[in-house]
């Protein structure tokens, strides 16, 4: 079981931490490339074939400006695809919009702009249908997040 994280240019590496975060937080082995769909198209190809080969199960996808990473790896692998626009300009519509208006038949599961934690916890949610250590952590997590929203909550808020 493998995450890939790719994500487009150095730059984008402080947003996609959040999900390694995630990821190592449910003990969830990852590794992360910086690959570009338009300077190293070649390069993607071949870490896209390396993953399908070590049997990789998801791969959360980082991109800005134009935000072709994500479907373009859509495009070339089978592989569960999570896309996480990134702020980069218009403050990241563009890049939402790029990632999410996937043509037919080439989904991109797509989160919130700059929230690559959700990727990881998308990825999670997948994985935990076929692994049941995840899905009893998953439970857990869920039932722990419970329990602190209501005690930091319970007393109310004063306004």
């Amino acid at each position: 079981m493998k995450v890939a994280i790719i994500f487009g240019s150095k730059s984008d590496t402080e947003v996609m931490r959040g999900a390694a975060k995630c990821l190592r937080e449910f003990n969830i082995p990852f590794e992360a490339h910086v690959l570009s769909a338009h300077r190293v198209p070649e390069k993607l190809t071949e870490v896209l074939k390396k993953l399908e080969e070590e049997g990789c199960e998801a791969i959360i996808a980082g991109a800005g400006l134009a935000a072709h990473l994500p479907g373009v790896i859509a495009s070339k692998t089978i592989i569960p695809v999570i896309g996480v626009p990134i702020n980069a300009a218009i403050n990241g519509v563009d890049s939402l919009y790029s990632i999410v208006q996937m043509p037919k038949s080439i989904p991109v599961a797509t989160v919130g702009i700059n929230n690559s934690y959700n990727g990881g916890m998308m990825a999670v949610q997948m994985l935990s249908v076929k692994y049941p250590e995840i899905k009893d952590k998953l439970k857990e997590y869920r039932k722990n997040m419970k329990e602190n929203f209501i005690k930091e909550n319970e007393a109310g808020v004063e306004l």
